[in-house]
């Protein structure tokens, strides 16, 4: 479970900074709240630009603020997040809507096109606002038309309700090792891929970023089709998250292969005495992880994850 701040529910209903000042003091509530439950709010950068009234953004509000209040959320909202758009999954041609206006590039987009994909984020609103209601229906227009219900918190008792019912946070590499290979079935991982893991101290950030990223390529295996071709959602995963000067997925340099062939060769899985040389790779920028794979995959065959852990080609 995930929790994105809701930037459509500023949408300038305050009259003025101390009227703003009450609202933002409940959503910092359930900020640590969720955060007693191991769980952080995401936020996005652009959060500061939102109009709390037609002459007021919340960085001019927050200059009204006590000294301690405004440093803890510029904190908060410039440089410490966790921020939503580092991990977003949808992208701009996605056509999300909600109410009769578009969605897209916003948490309320974010969360329900994460929904389709497995993935577990919620809402958190401001209140008062016009979104106090949940679940909140989005509709995306893919292939057809399909409405998600995404939850929608803009108060703590109900917020609590929701983090004691979730599952609890991973917080240990053991931890997420065994889930990995529980929910990622589509995956076949060596025996001792996680083992580059042991002996470094357990970061939330980079278990959550190893998680979305076989996630993904999990949901890229079950894309294919019967017959072991490449369908529109494949084709859809490539151009989100393989190519780009931003891809999560990427090969290794040519001087990168050549100077570390050996470290870059993993044993087969399946097949002792064989081995793969696997130089694609997914990132996870928190702690320089690397997530190694064999790449590409032949129609019929697994996708081998055979290591997670801090990255190989370190010059």
């Amino acid at each position: 479970m995930e929790l994105l701040l809701n930037d459509l529910s500023i949408h300038q209903q305050f009259h003025d900074a101390a009227v703003f000042r009450v609202a933002i003091g409940r959503i910092v509530g359930m900020r640590r709240l969720a955060q007693r439950f191991g769980r952080e709010l995401h936020c996005h950068r652009n959060t500061l630009n939102c109009s709390i009234n037609p002459s007021t953004s919340v960085f001019q509000a927050l200059q009204t603020f006590s000294r301690d209040q405004k440093g803890s959320l510029l904190s908060w909202m410039t440089k410490q997040g966790p921020f939503w758009e580092d991990v977003r999954e949808h992208n701009p041609d996605h056509w999300l809507e909600c109410g009769g206006k578009i969605v897209t590039d916003t948490a309320v987009g974010e969360a329900a096109y994460c929904k389709t994909m497995g993935i577990d984020r919620q809402l958190v609103s401001v209140s008062p606002s016009a979104w106090e209601y949940s679940p909140i229906p989005v509709v995306l227009t893919e292939n057809g038309r399909d409405t998600i219900e995404t939850p929608n918190w803009w108060e703590e008792k109900g917020l609590a309700a929701a983090l004691e019912r979730a599952e609890p946070p991973v917080t240990t590499w053991r931890q997420l090792e065994n889930i990995s290979i529980s929910r990622y079935q589509r995956l076949r991982f060596s025996e001792d891929s996680f083992a580059p893991l042991e002996g470094h101290p357990f970061v939330p950030g980079a278990a959550h970023g190893i998680q979305r990223l076989l996630n993904t390529l999990d949901r890229f295996m079950g894309a294919i089709d019967e017959r072991g071709h490449y369908t529109p959602e494949n084709y859809r995963i490539l151009q989100d998250h393989f190519t780009g000067g931003n891809a999560w997925f990427t090969d290794s340099s040519t001087t990168e292969k050549s100077r570390f062939e050996n470290d870059l060769t993993f044993p087969h899985p399946d097949s002792p005495g064989q081995r793969l040389f696997c130089t694609w790779h997914g990132k996870v920028k928190t702690e320089v992880i690397r997530l190694h794979f064999s790449w590409p995959v032949p129609a019929g065959e697994p996708l081998y994850v055979v290591y997670v852990g801090p990255k190989i080609t370190k010059t």
